[in-house]
């Protein structure tokens, strides 16, 4: 059973900058095109970024050119730069393939505001 843990949220201000990684256990991860998703509060989860095993990328419209996806599928990390965030990137963020395949990590919170 492959376990997903977020860290590297936190409280920024707007136009700031935050990096999220994604530890998964297990080899397998792999194979799969991984993504970042967020939840705000009262909202459903949504997917902002994946990327595939051969690290080609896609992003929601709302978080493009201002996030970038990568991985390491050795180290079996996926992470989530963050620039030029704004007060509507305020979320919970979560990683997970972009099938949802796996149990859902705790996540990590990601506030932004001045």
């Amino acid at each position: 059973q492959v376990q997903l843990v977020e860290s590297g949220g936190g409280l920024v201000q707007p136009g700031g900058s935050l990096r999220l990684s994604c530890a998964a256990s297990g080899s397998i991860f792999s194979i799969y095109t991984m993504g970042w998703y967020r939840q705000a509060p009262g909202k459903q989860r949504e997917l902002v970024a994946t990327c595939t095993r051969g690290r080609r990328t896609n992003y929601a419209d709302s978080v493009k050119g201002r996030f970038t996806i990568s991985r390491d599928n050795v180290k079996n990390t996926v992470w989530l730069q963050m620039n030029s965030l704004k007060l509507e990137d305020t979320a919970v963020y979560f990683c997970n393939t972009e099938d949802r395949r796996f149990p859902w990590g705790q996540g990590t919170q990601v506030t932004v505001s001045s």
